[in-house]
């Protein structure tokens, strides 16, 4: 990528966030977007990308699968001049990250609404109380 190439930072983050609604969970088969699996995603001015991601459950056996499954999903969005991955096991993941498609496929699955389940199961999380 020439220096004189500007990044359209925001173009990338949606080709990127596009192609990532096509990687699904190992353990849910729902994808990682409306999982509310990316935490964060940044594109440098180099063309670099960084994303951090969680995971459904913290011993996921199939962890190295995914981050490579990630990374070549960002390369084939964008032109990256480098993806580094950075993988979450510090926060947990709840199904309250999860966006309303997320809910509605989780939903159409398994018949229930995983989200009403959690909140009458732990209750809401100290954060959505104060909303």
């Amino acid at each position: 990528m020439s220096q004189q190439q500007k990044i359209d930072k925001e173009e990338w983050k949606k080709k990127i966030m596009e192609g990532l609604t096509q990687v699904y969970d190992p353990e849910i088969p729902v994808d990682i977007v409306s999982l509310g699996l990316v935490y964060d995603l940044k594109i440098g001015d180099d063309g670099s990308v960084y994303i951090k991601i969680g995971l459904t459950a913290p011993g996921c056996p199939v962890i190295d699968d995914l981050v490579y499954t990630i990374e070549q999903v960002i390369k084939e969005s964008v032109p990256a001049t480098s993806v580094d991955i950075d993988v979450d096991l510090d926060t947990q993941w709840t199904p309250m990250r999860m966006s309303a498609e997320g809910r509605e496929k989780f939903k159409k699955l398994y018949g229930y609404d995983i989200v009403e389940m959690w909140i009458q199961t732990y209750g809401l999380p100290p954060e959505e109380q104060k909303a």
